[in-house]
C-alpha cells in the first residue's frame, strides 16, 4: 500500500503535522523513534493551554487524539534509509520493514551535543537548560550562570538577566572583547574567566581554583545536529546556523527536494514546544495541498 503522507517523527512537530492530514482524510503514516528532545525535562513551559504540564503526558495525549483517526497508522521505530521512487518515496526501518508514500514530512528532531563536562549530562533538562523562555521564570530571579561554549553564548548571557542575577562563566571558550565586555556590564552580567572542572549538587559550578558558585540553573548552548541522516540521504539542503545545521526550507515547509517537507527543531534555527507545533501544522497543510494540486 502507497500512504499519501508518511511522517517521519512523533515529536509535537510530526503529530500536528499528521492531524492536519488526518483531519483532510489521507492515508498516513508517522514513523516514531521515541526521542522527544525534551525527554529529560519534568515540566514543558510557554505552550499555550499546557503550561506546567509533563511534556510525556502531553504528547501521549496528542497520540491519543490523533489515533482516533481511522487514516492513522502509527509505527514504532527507526526509519534508516529514504530514497526518492517514481511514484514517490521509499523508507526502510533499521528493523527491515519498507514503506512507500507520496509525500514525506521530516518531522526529525535534533540532538544536543552538551559540553563535555563532569555532572553537566546528569543535570539536561532539570537544573541545566539552553531554553530561558522554557525554564527561566521557574528559577524566582534566583543566581543564574551562562556555560560559554562560544560566541553564541553572549547571546544568552545578554538574555538571562531579565530572569535573575548573572554570572558568565567564559570557561576559556570564549574571551569578551572591550565592546562586550562593556554590553555585559550594562546588563549587570559578571563574568567569570577561571575554568569550570565540574557540576555539583543542584546546580553548583566548581572552579579549577576550588571556589564554588551556586546557582538556581546553569544555562548553556549545545551545538544540534539532526538526529537521522534522511534529509542528506534525500539531498534536502540545509543551513548553517548559529549552533548546528538545520533543514532548508520554503515558506510552505517545502525542502529544496519536492515532495518533502520538514519541520520542528530540525528545520529551524532555535526550537521550541510551541514553535514546533506550529511547524508541523503548516507542513501538514501544505503537503497536503501539494496532494491536492499534484
Amino acid at each position: 500500500m502507497q500512504y499519501d503522507v508518511i511522517i517521519v517523527g512523533g515529536s509535537y512537530a510530526g503529530m500536528a503535522a499528521a492531524l492536519q492530514l488526518a483531519r483532510a482524510r489521507r492515508r498516513i503514516m508517522v514513523i516514531d523513534a521515541g526521542l522527544r528532545r525534551n525527554r529529560f525535562a519534568e515540566h514543558s513551559h510557554g505552550f499555550l493551554g499546557r503550561d506546567g504540564h509533563a511534556p510525556g503526558a502531553i504528547a501521549e495525549e496528542a497520540k491519543g487524539q490523533l489515533l482516533a483517526y481511522p487514516t492513522v497508522t502509527w509505527t514504532e521505530g527507526k526509519a534508516g534509509k529514504a530514497a526518492r521512487t517514481d511514484n514517490g518515496f521509499h523508507i526502510e526501518m533499521e528493523a527491515g520493514e519498507s514503506f512507500d508514500a507520496r509525500r514525506l514530512i521530516l518531522a526529525l528532531g535534533v540532538e544536543d551535543l552538551l559540553p563535555d563536562l563532569p555532572g553537566l549530562k546528569e543535570r539536561w533538562g532539570k537544573s541545566v537548560f539552553h531554553c530561558p523562555y522554557c525554564h527561566g521564570y521557574e528559577l524566582n530571579e534566583g543566581k543564574i550562570g551562562v556555560l560559554a561554549v562560544g560566541s553564541i553564548s553572549m547571546h544568552q548571557a545578554l538574555m538571562l538577566p531579565d530572569w535573575g542575577s548573572t554570572t558568565f562563566f567564559t570557561n576559556g571558550t570564549f574571551s569578551p572583547d572591550e565592546e562586550q565586555l562593556a554590553q555585559l556590564a550594562a546588563r549587570g552580567v559578571a563574568v567569570e574567566s577561571t575554568v569550570v572542572a565540574g557540576i555539583t549538587g543542584h546546580a553548583d559550578v566548581n572552579l579549577a581554583d576550588g571556589r564554588t558558585v551556586s546557582l538556581a540553573g546553569l544555562f548553556t548552548a549545545p551545538a544540534t545536529r539532526p538526529a537521522s541522516p534522511l534529509a542528506g540521504q534525500l539531498g534536502c539542503a540545509l543551513e548553517e546556523g548559529p549552533i548546528g545545521p538545520y533543514i532548508r526550507v520554503n515558506d510552505t515547509k517545502e525542502t529544496s527536494v519536492s515532495g518533502v517537507f520538514a519541520c520542528g527543531d530540525a528545520a529551524r534555527a532555535a526550537g521550541s514546544v510551541s514553535l514546533a507545533v506550529g511547524d508541523g501544522a503548516f507542513a501538514g497543510a501544505a503537503a497536503h495541498r501539494s496532494l491536492m494540486f499534484a
